[in-house]
């Protein structure tokens, strides 16, 4: 897919973390970074390097000391639905079913009747492979099915932009594949949200059996390393001679 702008940027952000005991970590300082239209963008780097934290200021969900977060040209100051964040392990309401464990991304909308909300959530549990189970509960469901119903809550508001956080590293790994080509599929078909996808993952095929892009960071506070596109033909292999060039290349980066 082509790129087609900025979707969305951090710039000159910096983040501190103040410990009960009064130090303060200073995870990220004057960091810059754009996720540009129609992108699938991979960051990979050692652990406590401040991958999720750059998540989450994506997502809203953190306001940096510093910098701003430009999304669709604008500054983003809280959490929208148009960007979605999908957690390592699900935050499912154990109380609540399927049906209502997605509805619930749609419950505050004004914009949609009680009628689109029902069936905007059915389409998205057939999208990922859940209908029959609307009226399960997470702990009837095994590890990659309650996955799938994140999946369904976060794409279920329609984003731009999806963030995976480490999505796919407590599953067995055929259920792992599975979800991720179905998230490369929907990415890839242009009828279906979300426009641009970033990705925070320690599995270096992962993100090169996925990525258009790939971020190396390092060091705290985070710096960038080193960006490298990933231009192998979809859908990828790992039988492809280049593959293992690129994860070779970016393990050298990270160690």
């Amino acid at each position: 897919m082509s790129d087609a702008g900025t979707l969305l940027e951090l710039r000159n952000v910096t983040h501190v973390y103040r410990l009960r005991s009064g130090v303060n970590l200073r995870i990220i300082e004057n960091f810059s970074l754009s996720v540009n239209y129609a992108e699938f963008l991979g960051i990979v780097g050692p652990s406590g390097c401040g991958k999720s934290t750059i998540l989450r200021i994506m997502a809203g969900l953190i306001r940096p000391e510093e910098g701003e977060v430009i999304f669709l040209g604008r500054p983003l100051h809280r959490t929208t639905p148009r960007i979605a964040l999908m957690h390592q392990l699900p935050p499912l309401l154990p109380w609540l079913t399927v049906e209502e464990n997605v509805y619930i991304a749609l419950a505050s909308s004004e914009t949609l009747s009680e009628e689109e909300k029902r069936t905007r959530v059915s389409q998205f549990l057939d999208l990922v492979g859940l209908t029959g189970y609307e009226s399960a509960y997470p702990y009837e469901l095994s590890g990659g099915m309650r996955q799938r119903v994140a999946l369904a809550r976060a794409l279920v508001s329609e984003p731009d932009l999806l963030l995976l956080d480490e999505p796919f590293s407590n599953l067995d790994p055929l259920t792992a594949l599975s979800l991720s080509r179905e998230i490369e599929h929907m990415w890839l078909d242009s009828t279906l949200p979300p426009a641009s996808v970033v990705m925070v993952t320690h599995n270096i095929e992962e993100v090169v059996l996925l990525a258009d892009r790939v971020v190396v960071l390092g060091g705290r506070p985070a710096k960038v390393y080193a960006e490298m596109p990933i231009k192998l033909e979809r859908p990828r292999s790992k039988k492809a001679e280049e593959f293992y060039g690129y994860v070779d290349s970016i393990f050298s980066l990270i160690s």
